[in-house]
């Protein structure tokens, strides 16, 4: 009787111990937020990769060769980085391009298949140059094309671990008429040769350099300059260094006392009181260096801090000193202009706003042309969001492409005297070069994927597009009748 009391006794304790436990987890439950611990899912802000901090990242970068039986193309036209061949992504090749389409659009000449990512095009001596990721192998992939028809000509990949990250290569590749260099996705960077695809040299930034890679993977497109590859590793004793292309050596390396980290932005030549610098956004500031060639060439000579977070677009010179910069996710815009006195340099900052106040850019690099700025502006500029948008430097808004006319993270560039711009789901508008009012010309569905967010790269009369799967050549050129009324 007792031993059945006492049984009893515990039992019940037990069950009250039970439900106090359920009780506290019921409140903890209750008082939790779920929307604490989550972030917003945004286009190329999906989370850093779980192992893109990790060390040990060199691999055998001369990896494995593979020939195909592309042929390079006898066509007319050059595109050999990015933004092309004077960095300001305007084309002056004289091929007449199509004002308009009619209902069926442009020719897609040839397409591709990629891996899932944004990297873009160069184009020179009739091959297309473009780093990929192959999922498969589980490694980059330098390729090289056939303007012509698209068929591959060579490849060169070497082994690397890449997770997805709203995208995994993402971009451009640097050619001359001996080398091309790359940086892929995890900062390892390739020279080979441009016609043959051969070897050269290869480093991985994080081993040599300390470089932290960037949240979504690098976006840093190389320079090449003088026969060297100009690079911004912003390792903790490295901002750039200079690279010989025919040999791997270290040229110069240029000091980074302020320890900024690499951005997704690229560096970007300019010429002020008769220096030739490199003008480069890290996170934590930009700045000038003394270029290839100049007898100082590595030399910080100006410098300014900027606490934008993410920076992709790359530096915009306005001439007269001034330089343009913008970045998404509320950063805004800043505009700086240099000042120069007895050979020494300064950076005084005409003024910083938000993108609710004047011309920003999240993923593009805006187009300065006749004397405006020109781009699509980020998803934070409230009313004008998305919007294809043209700035005076000195004053307010010119034009807006309008509430009915938005294009999302797009590319775009100038070409043949008009705009062609690329939404983000593929559909390709062509606009005319006004200092008045936005004027359509003409438009069409050219992909049929999602986040069409590479570059446009032109040569002659083509011009090469992708979404974030495939990439595709067109014939953008003008019609027999267009012809014959020009």
């Amino acid at each position: 009787m007792k031993d059945s009391r006492a049984s009893r006794i515990a039992a019940a304790g037990a069950v009250l111990a039970c439900v106090v436990v359920a009780g506290a987890a019921l409140r903890q439950w209750l008082a939790y937020d779920p929307a604490r611990t989550l972030s917003v899912s945004l286009p190329g802000r999906d989370g850093r990769p779980a192992d893109a901090s990790s060390a040990g990242l060199a691999t055998d970068l001369s990896g494995t060769f593979q020939q195909f039986g592309g042929v390079p193309a006898g066509l007319p036209g050059a595109w050999p980085r990015f933004r092309g061949p004077d960095f300001d992504n305007i084309s002056k090749q004289d091929a007449p391009l199509a004002a308009g389409w009619d209902d069926d659009g442009p020719e897609v000449l040839w397409s591709v298949e990629l891996g899932e990512g944004h990297a873009a095009p160069a184009v020179l001596n009739g091959r297309v140059y473009v780093i990929d990721y192959d999922e498969a192998a589980r490694a980059d992939a330098v390729r090289c094309f056939s303007l012509a028809d698209g068929a591959e000509i060579w490849r060169h990949s070497y082994p690397v671990n890449i997770k997805r990250n709203h995208g995994m290569s993402r971009t451009i590749p640097a050619v001359t008429d001996d080398f091309v260099v790359t940086i892929g996705p995890r900062c390892h960077v390739v020279c080979l040769d441009a016609k043959t695809g051969a070897f050269r040299w290869g480093l991985s930034l994080q081993d040599e350099y300390g470089t932290v890679e960037p949240l979504w993977y690098a976006g840093q497109c190389p320079l090449i300059e003088n026969g060297r590859a100009i690079l911004a590793p912003c390792g903790p004793d490295a901002l750039l260094v200079a690279v010989d292309c025919a040999t791997g050596e270290v040229a110069w390396q240029t000091p980074n006392p302020k320890g900024w980290n690499m951005s997704h932005s690229s560096i970007m030549p300019m010429t002020f009181g008769g220096v030739r610098m490199y003008v480069y956004c890290a996170i934590g500031g930009v700045a000038g260096v003394a270029a290839d060639g100049m007898p100082d060439a590595g030399r910080i000579l100006w410098e300014a801090p900027w606490d934008a977070n993410v920076v992709a677009p790359s530096p915009v010179a306005l001439g007269k000193g001034r330089i343009f910069l913008t970045a998404g996710y509320g950063n805004g815009s800043l505009m700086l202009e240099l000042h120069e006195s007895g050979g020494a340099f300064s950076a005084g900052v005409v003024f910083d706003r938000t993108p609710k106040e004047w011309l920003a850019c999240e993923q593009q690099t805006p187009v300065y042309v006749d004397g405006l700025l020109h781009a699509i502006m980020p998803k934070d500029a409230g009313a004008l969001r998305g919007q294809f948008a043209c700035y005076d430097p000195d004053g307010d808004l010119v034009w807006a492409s309008g509430p009915a006319s938005r294009f999302g993270l797009g590319p775009f560039l100038v070409a043949d005297g008009k705009f062609f711009v690329l939404s983000d789901d593929g559909v390709l508008t062509i606009i005319e070069r006004s200092r008045e009012r936005y004027i359509q010309l003409g438009q069409a569905q050219i992909l049929d994927g999602q986040d069409a967010w590479g570059p446009i790269a032109v040569a002659g009369s083509r011009m090469l597009l992708r979404d974030s799967k495939r990439m595709v050549c067109i014939d953008a050129g003008t019609s027999q009748e267009e012809r014959r009324t020009r």
